[in-house]
C-alpha cells in the first residue's frame, strides 16, 4: 500500500557469511523481502474496485452530514438569508482545507504501510525515536525487513528534535497521553456517529407525519442500531460490497438534488465560494456566529474515521473515491440546501427532507436511512482498527480479534468492543432523544481528534519525512487556523451535551492508561528480579534439583536474562525439564513481522544444559492472528536452530555483545521443507553461554555434573536432534506466570484504586496468552506470584 517517503536505515548490521560468493544472492533476497512487505502494488482494476468498496466503509459518515448540519448550525431558526450564505462559505472551505487538503493529500501519506489512525502515527515515531515507554526493543528488531527508519545528522533539526523527545521520561509519557486522548476521542466518535446518523435519518418520518411522537422515532433508531451491530461479524469486505452501491446511489442523488435546488430556488448562493462571506458572517453575528461553528463542524465529521479506516483500503483508492465522487457531490448537496433555505427560512430544522422533490420523497427516505447505517459502519470499523493497534502497543486489555478476510488482513471484528459500542449507542440515543444535544457532543469528539492528529503530524514530518520546517509550519498553521476556532466553539456547548464524549473518553483513557501503567510495571519487575545463569547452574544435584523428561516452554516478557518466575518455580518445585525454552512473545511498533523472521532462537548456558531462548515477534497487524500451531512452530524453530548451529561452530566463542560490536552476528534465512510444506524461519544464532560469561565459569562444572548425573548429554548435532525429539515425545508443558500486582501499603489512594481494583479487574477479564496462542489446556501450568509496586 502507498505510504509516505520512509527510507530504510543503511546500517543494518552484518550478515554471517557461509561463503563470500553468497553475498549477492543474500542481498537480493533481503531486497525481495523488503519490497514484499513494504508496499503492495495493485492493478488498476483492483484499485477501482477498492475505491468503489471504500464508499461503503470509509465515507458513509462524511456523506450523511447533510442530514443534520444546517439544523445544528441554526437550531433556533434563521432570520437573515445572508447568514445561510456565510455558513455555506464556512462549510465549503472547511471541506476543502480539512478532508481534502489535510487528510486526503497529506495525512493519509503518513500511514504505517497502509495502517492509519493515531496509533499508526505513534508506531512510526516509536521506530524513529526511542519514545516507547516499554523499553523492550533490541538491536535485532531493527534488522526486520518491515522495520524501516531514518538516519539523522546529529546537528540537523530532525536530530535535535529526536534527542529532545528521548531526553526525559515525562516527554515520552506526555506523547503517549496525547495519543491516548486522540484514540479515546475517536472511540467516542465511533459511539456518537451511529446515534446522530440513524436518529437524523429516522427523523424523516415526522416530516410526512408531523403529529408522530418522538418516542417512535427513537424506537426506530434503536431497532436499526441493534441490526447494524448484529451484522458486524460478517466482516468489512462483505459489508462493503453490500453498502457501497447504497452510498454511491446516495452521493449521486444528493448531488443531483442539490444541483436541481440551485437551479430551482436561488443560484445566487454560489457567491458563497468567496471567502469574504465568512468574514461578514462572523462580524455580523459575533458570539452567536462563533457558537454556530459547532454545528458547521459537523460537515467534516467522519474525516478522522477516513484515516483510521485506511487499513481496509489502499491510499490511492480512497483518494480516487473522495476526489471524483464524495467531494463534488457534498458541495452540490450543501449548496442546494442553502438555496432552498434562502427561499424558505422557516424550514431549517428539516431542510434536507423538505428540499427533496415530492415524487421521490419516500425512496429518498429509505436510501437516507440506509446511508445512515453505512455512516455508522465507517466509525465502527475505525474503532476496531484503533483498538487493535492499542492492543499491540500494550495500551488496552487483551480482547478477541477476529480476522474476517483472508485477502485483506486489516479487516477485523472485535466481538467484545462491538457489543459495548452497541450498548453505549442505545444508551445515548434513548437518554438524549434531542438531536441538537447529540450534535454538540459529536462535534466535541471530532475536533479534539483532529487537533491531536495535527500535533502528531509535526514530529512525523520532521523525523519520518524530513520535511523542511517551512512546509511543516504552513501545514500546522492551516490546520490550526480551522481547528482552533472550532475547538473554542464546542467549548461553549459542553453543558449542552458536549460533556458526553468527554465522559466516554475519560472512561476509556483511565482503562488504557491504567493497563499500560500495569504493563510497564510488570516489565520493570521482570527486569529487576531476573536471575543469573550462574545461580541456576549452581543448583546441582546436591541441592535436590533434578531433570525430568520432556520440554518446558517458560513464557516471559524478557528478551534476555532468566525470568523470576523460573527461579520461583524451581525453588518451590526443584525439578526442571530436560529441555527448557524461555519464550518471549513481543509486539513491535511495526505493522507486521514476516513469518520467516518471526522467531529468534539462541542457546543460553552450556550446550549440554539444553536451555534456549525463543523470541516470538509480532506487529500490530499480526496481533491475535492465531498461528495454526504455536507449539509446533516453536519446536520447528528450535530444531532448525540446532541444525544451523552445527554449520556455524567455530565462528564464535563467548560474548553475545560481540554480535554487534565486532560484526560476529550470525543471521541466516533458510527454507526447510517438511511434510511437503515449505516453512521459512529466521534464526539469530548465538553460541555464547550468557550475557555474563565470567559468572558462569565457576558453576559450569556443577552444571556438567548435573547433566552427567541425569545421563542426558548429546555430543553431536544429530544426537541432540534425536534427544529433542525424544523429549518432545515425553511431553511438552507450557509454563505461564499468573502474576498478581498489588499497590504497596504506603501508596496513595489513587494508586491503590488504579492497581488493586481497576488493573486487577482488567486482568481478570482479559484474554490470557494461553488462549491467544492456542496452548492446550492439558499441557498448561500456571505459576502464581505476587509483587508490590
Amino acid at each position: 500500500m502507498a505510504s509516505g517517503p520512509v527510507h530504510e536505515e543503511t546500517n543494518k548490521g552484518s550478515m554471517w557469511e557461509l561463503d563470500q560468493n553468497l553475498d549477492q544472492p543474500m542481498d537480493e533476497e533481503a531486497g525481495r523481502l523488503r519490497n514484499m512487505y513494504r508496499e503492495k502494488k495493485f492493478s488498476s482494476i483492483l484499485v477501482m474496485r477498492l475505491a468503489f468498496q471504500s464508499l461503503g466503509v470509509v465515507f458513509g459518515d462524511l456523506g450523511t452530514s447533510p442530514l443534520y448540519v444546517f439544523y445544528n448550525t441554526f437550531p433556533h431558526g434563521v432570520e437573515d438569508a445572508e447568514d445561510i450564505i456565510g455558513a455555506l462559505s464556512l462549510i465549503i472551505y472547511s471541506l476543502t482545507l480539512i478532508p481534502l487538503l489535510k487528510y486526503v493529500f497529506v495525512v493519509l501519506r503518513a500511514n504505517d504501510n497502509g495502517q492509519g489512525g493515531t496509533f499508526a502515527l505513534y508506531s512510526l515515531l516509536c521506530r524513529h525515536a526511542k519514545v516507547n515507554t516499554i523499553p523492550n526493543q533490541h538491536r535485532t528488531d531493527e534488522q526486520l525487513t518491515t522495520y524501516s527508519r531514518q538516519t539523522y545528522d546529529e546537528n540537523s533539526l530532525s536530530g535535535k528534535v529526536k534527542r529532545w523527545l528521548e531526553s526525559h521520561a515525562y516527554k515520552k509519557n506526555a506523547l503517549l497521553i496525547l495519543v491516548l486522548v486522540g484514540t479515546c476521542m475517536a472511540i467516542g466518535d465511533g459511539i456518537l456517529t451511529p446515534v446522530i446518523s440513524v436518529l437524523s435519518a429516522s427523523g424523516g418520518i415526522k416530516v410526512d407525519h408531523p403529529k408522530m411522537s418522538n418516542d417512535v422515532v427513537v424506537l426506530v433508531a434503536v431497532v436499526i442500531l441493534v441490526g447494524l451491530f448484529s451484522m458486524q461479524h460478517y466482516g468489512t469486505d462483505k459489508v462493503g460490497w453490500l453498502f457501497a452501491p447504497i452510498v454511491l446511489l446516495w452521493f449521486l442523488l444528493i448531488g443531483v438534488i442539490g444541483a436541481l435546488n440551485i437551479w430551482k430556488y436561488d443560484s445566487s448562493v454560489l457567491k458563497a465560494f468567496s471567502p469574504v462571506y465568512i468574514y461578514r458572517y462572523i462580524r455580523r453575528g459575533k458570539r452567536d456566529s462563533w457558537v454556530s461553528l459547532g454545528g458547521i463542524l459537523l460537515s467534516i465529521t467522519g474525516t478522522e474515521a477516513l484515516f483510521a479506516d485506511l487499513c481496509h483500503f489502499p491510499v490511492l483508492a480512497v483518494q480516487i473515491a473522495f476526489t471524483t465522487i464524495v467531494f463534488p457531490c457534498l458541495l452540490l448537496a450543501y449548496t442546494g440546501q442553502a438555496a432552498y433555505i434562502v427561499c424558505n427560512t422557516g424550514h431549517v430544522s428539516d431542510a434536507f427532507y423538505r428540499s427533496i422533490p415530492d415524487g421521490i420523497y419516500w425512496p429518498m427516505f429509505i436510501i437516507a436511512t440506509a446511508a445512515a447505517i453505512v455512516a455508522s459502519q465507517a466509525t465502527i470499523s475505525a474503532t476496531f482498527s484503533i483498538i487493535k493497534q492499542a492492543l499491540a502497543l500494550g495500551c488496552f486489555p487483551r480482547v478477541k480479534v477476529v480476522h474476517t478476510s483472508r485477502k485483506f488482513l486489516g479487516q477485523i471484528y472485535i466481538p467484545d468492543i462491538n457489543w459495548v459500542l452497541m450498548i453505549l449507542c442505545i444508551a445515548v440515543t434513548a437518554g438524549f432523544k434531542n438531536q441538537s444535544q447529540i450534535g454538540n457532543a459529536y462535534g466535541t469528539a471530532v475536533v479534539i481528534v483532529m487537533v491531536v492528529t495535527t500535533f502528531l503530524m509535526i514530529p512525523i514530518m520532521l523525523l519520518v519525512w524530513r520535511s523542511h520546517w517551512i512546509l511543516i509550519t504552513i501545514f500546522t498553521a492551516l490546520s490550526l487556523l480551522v481547528e482552533v476556532p472550532y475547538l473554542s466553539a464546542v467549548l461553549f456547548k459542553i453543558g449542552q451535551g458536549g460533556w458526553v464524549p468527554l465522559v466516554i473518553a475519560a472512561a476509556f483513557l483511565i482503562i488504557m492508561y491504567v493497563w499500560h501503567y500495569g504493563t510497564v510495571k510488570r516489565y520493570e519487575f521482570e527486569m529487576h528480579s531476573k536471575v543469573s545463569m550462574a545461580w541456576i547452574l549452581g543448583l546441582g544435584p546436591s541441592l535436590g534439583l533434578v531433570r525430568v523428561p520432556g520440554i518446558g516452554f517458560v513464557y516471559t516478557e524478557l528478551a534476555s536474562g532468566v525470568p523470576h518466575i523460573f527461579s520461583h518455580f524451581i525453588t518451590n518445585l526443584p525439578a526442571i525439564h530436560s529441555v527448557v525454552v524461555f519464550v518471549c512473545v513481543k509486539y513491535l511498533p511495526v505493522y507486521t513481522v514476516p513469518i520467516e523472521e518471526r522467531f529468534l532462537v539462541k542457546r543460553i548456558g552450556p550446550k549440554n544444559f539444553h536451555m534456549f531462548r525463543c523470541v516470538a515477534r509480532y506487529g500490530y497487524k499480526d496481533l491475535h492472528k492465531k498461528d495454526d500451531d504455536f507449539e509446533k512452530m516453536l519446536f520447528d524453530s528450535l530444531s532448525l536452530f540446532v541444525r544451523l548451529e552445527s554449520m556455524m561452530e567455530g565462528y564464535s566463542d563467548s560474548d553475545e555483545y560481540s554480535l554487534f560490536g565486532q560484526h560476529m552476528e550470525k543471521s541466516i534465512d533458510l527454507t526447510s521443507t517438511e511434510n511437503g510444506n515449505e516453512n521459512t524461519f529466521y534464526s539469530n544464532v548465538d553460541l555464547s553461554y550468557a550475557s555474563s560469561y565470567d559468572l558462569i565459569q565457576p558453576a559450569q562444572s556443577q552444571g556438567s555434573s548435573l547433566m552427567r548425573s541425569s545421563g542426558q548429554t548429546s555430543q553431536t548435532t544429530g544426537d541432540e536432534l534425536v534427544f529433542l525429539n525424544r523429549c518432545k515425545e515425553a511431553g511438552v508443558v507450557h509454563i505461564l506466570g499468573n502474576t498478581i500486582v498489588r499497590a504497596r501499603r504506603e501508596s496513595g489512594f489513587a494508586k491503590k484504586i488504579a492497581v488493586d481494583y481497576i488493573y486487577a479487574f482488567l486482568r481478570r477479564i482479559c484474554r490470557e496468552n494461553s488462549v491467544i496462542f492456542n496452548v492446550p489446556h492439558e499441557s498448561l501450568l500456571n505459576v502464581g506470584q505476587i509483587f508490590y509496586i
